[in-house]
């Protein structure tokens, strides 16, 4: 190592306490974290990219340092499907310094890295007090049966209001209204679940109708419409 003639003339004045890195709540347990192979968490993150056209959730579940399982979801740019696709093929198995530094294909996920990354190492992630942490197939667990993101997608206007098109229960076929022209309810199908049922052998039809519910006062509606048409 270099050093300065400025800094080889000084004299040695000796260093305080030595505590290493303030202790971090990881797994049930408070640790110092030292290097990379101490960070254990799962954790969940936001990321976008430089011109906002679209955003990616990333899920991690780190143990040792090592990426064990990764949840890429993604909305608003349709490249990004595909970059995803890349990124869950990249994220496990490696490090979390090896992924924080690895081309992930899409800005928005190498943003949602960068967060993860920061609650990993500042004891932010909510396995923090969870004794032994979550077990592997737990960011699966997130997406609940049919293994579908959670995704809501409202558009509307000034002149003609709003319109659901699909909210947390699922893909919105009409929306139920009162004597006010005021949403009540709306119909929906959830598409995991068909889906599901289709692939097991039901009929197209049966499967959709087992699928479909209703939420609000909707069977009250004196007015249904169909969002995507009228």
């Amino acid at each position: 190592m270099e050093y300065t003639p400025e800094i080889e003339e000084m004299c040695i004045v000796a260093k305080g306490p030595k505590n290493g890195p303030a202790p971090i709540p990881q797994e049930g347990k408070w640790t110092q974290a030292k290097e990379i192979k101490d960070i254990s968490a799962f954790t969940h993150g936001v990321g976008w990219c430089a011109p906002q056209q679209g955003a990616c959730k990333l899920t991690l579940n780190v143990k040792e340092g090592i990426i064990e399982e990764a949840l890429v979801e993604t909305i608003g740019c349709t490249g990004m499907t595909h970059s995803a696709a890349m990124a869950a093929e990249i994220l496990a198995g490696k490090t979390m310094l090896e992924a924080l530094n690895t081309d992930l294909v899409c800005d928005a996920i190498n943003v949602a890295m960068r967060e993860l990354f920061l609650q990993a190492a500042y004891g932010r992630s909510q396995s923090a007090f969870s004794e032994n942490g979550l077990p592997i197939g737990a960011g699966l667990e997130d997406l609940g049966k049919g293994l579908r993101s959670v995704t809501g997608t409202m558009y509307s206007t000034k002149d003609k209001g709003p319109r659901y098109l699909e909210m947390v229960e699922g893909y919105v076929t009409e929306m139920g209204l009162d004597e006010d022209d005021e949403v009540i309810g709306y119909k929906f199908v959830r598409m995991g679940v068909m889906m599901e049922n289709i692939a097991k052998g039901m009929n197209a039809g049966e499967a959709l109708t087992k699928a479909t519910g209703t939420y609000g006062r909707f069977e009250e509606a004196v007015k249904t419409i169909n969002p995507r048409e009228e």
